[in-house]
């Protein structure tokens, strides 16, 4: 399953529509006025289905995730001088990246990917392709994919 997750031009906050591989939108992500991000996850029908909200006054950035509102985990920037990395405390998740941070994979504990997500360049808003391999993991990989957003938009 191929998702599509595409900022939104004109937005004062984060806002993203999320495609899937025949373009329609399965979800919708809109930015909370907060500290830190606070991102909301609505499946098609509006629903509320998801957040990730950032923790504040850390040294490094960490992001918890919920599904609903049900906490199920975080995920946090690691303190390393060349390939990012981020340490996942949900399903027994990692995350393993390039140096520009465009390209990169979650895998699951046995080395099983999980998901392959991808950086489109020339797009005038951050565009993403997310080649989740088990539709079920889609919502957590999504999750992750915003986190991980939101931290480099935090450094910029």
């Amino acid at each position: 399953m191929k998702l599509l997750f595409k900022q939104r031009f004109f937005s004062w906050f984060d806002s993203y529509d999320i495609y899937d591989e025949t373009g329609k939108i399965r979800y919708t992500v809109k930015g909370q006025l907060s500290w830190g991000h606070c991102l909301k996850i609505f499946d098609a029908f509006g629903n509320e289905i998801g957040t990730v909200k950032e923790r504040i006054l850390t040294f490094l950035p960490k992001f918890e995730i919920y599904m609903k509102d049900q906490y199920i985990g975080c995920i946090s920037k690691e303190f390393t001088f060349f390939k990012p990395k981020y340490n996942i405390d949900y399903n027994g998740w990692h995350v393993e990246g390039n140096f520009m941070e465009w390209d990169y994979r979650i895998e699951d504990r046995t080395g099983q990917c999980v998901a392959d997500i991808s950086k489109q360049l020339f797009n005038w808003t951050d565009t993403y392709v997310i080649d989740v391999h088990n539709p079920q993991n889609a919502l957590g990989a999504l999750m992750l994919v915003l986190a991980i957003d939101a931290e480099k938009c935090s450094r910029a």
